[in-house]
């Protein structure tokens, strides 16, 4: 484990495994150690890169929201990279760590030589969904720092989005709580207000800037992701969609071994980057919680 810093913010960062590089990128509430499930089998084929976002595990906690835009973390990403000498990397986001990976994929080629997302958005590009949703976000950020950690992850865990994760076996589920429970309060109000959907630049009619090629995972219960997911594996030219049964929005949480098997299916095929498409245009609406 090793502290990386990029302009200005420290970051948490685990280099571990053998071969190529995959970076991988946890979700809001989440940290690099969330990957656990999985690691074990892709450091076998792979140099997995592992890091904390902002306001997440051992990474540093801004007070300025703007240090937590997806636009920033994604350049401080591609900036450890190149501090590792591990780019071009497969990159690996999964929600609001996949919309920090189609940032790069989006704004930075040379650095994805593969790109997987895993229940992830292009954002929010119609305005009274932008103003709800960045209401929605305050509100909750509101809560978290009135009312503590534990309020808030009550709240989140509870979340329509979740339901499926009631299946899990109770000793995952009360890891994944404990987990959660580590999150500074004042670190995630900070990164609801400065990394939310509403808040990044909406990626729709960019979709068709990716060269690398794409994997884009959705669980089959996520009733909110699935569409989504589908949408921007068609705006990505040769883009391949994923559905995994008996999964809702965190497939790698509820079936680890599925998802586990995609990513190394994907990780063996020959990479062969292909010219962009047309941009497309964005999209009427764009709902979701994380």
């Amino acid at each position: 484990m090793t502290q990386i810093t990029a302009d200005g913010a420290c970051y948490n960062v685990r280099v571990e495994g053998s071969g190529p590089p995959l970076l991988l990128i946890h979700g809001f509430t989440g940290r690099g150690s969330n990957w656990a499930p999985l690691l074990t089998e892709l450091r076998r084929v792979a140099t997995t890169v592992v890091v904390d976002l902002l306001g997440h595990g051992n990474s540093d906690s801004p007070t300025d929201p703007e240090r937590h835009a997806i636009e920033r973390q994604a350049a401080d990403i591609v900036a450890i990279l190149r501090r590792l000498r591990l780019a071009p990397a497969t990159v690996m986001g999964y929600s609001m760590g996949a919309r920090v990976a189609l940032r790069l994929a989006v704004t930075t080629p040379n650095v994805v030589s593969r790109l997987i997302l895993e229940s992830p958005s292009a954002g929010i590009a119609d305005p009274e969904l932008r103003a709800a949703r960045r209401a929605s976000d305050e509100e909750l950020a509101q809560l978290v720092e009135r009312d503590g950690i534990a309020a808030f992850v009550d709240r989140w865990e509870n979340l329509p989005i979740f339901a499926s994760e009631q299946s899990l076996p109770s000793e995952v589920r009360a890891r994944h709580h404990a987990e959660r429970l580590r999150c500074r309060p004042h670190a995630l109000a900070a990164s609801l207000r400065g990394a939310g959907q509403a808040s990044m630049e909406p990626l729709h009619g960019r979709l068709g800037s990716v060269a690398a090629p794409t994997l884009v995972i959705a669980g089959e219960l996520d009733k909110v992701g699935l569409p989504r997911a589908e949408s921007i594996a068609r705006g990505i030219r040769g883009g391949e969609l994923a559905v995994v049964a008996g999964a809702g929005h965190a497939p790698h949480r509820e079936q680890p071994a599925a998802v586990t098997g995609l990513i190394l299916d994907f990780l063996a095929r020959p990479v062969a980057r292909r010219q962009a498409a047309p941009l497309l245009a964005p999209p009427s609406s764009e709902r979701s919680r994380q």
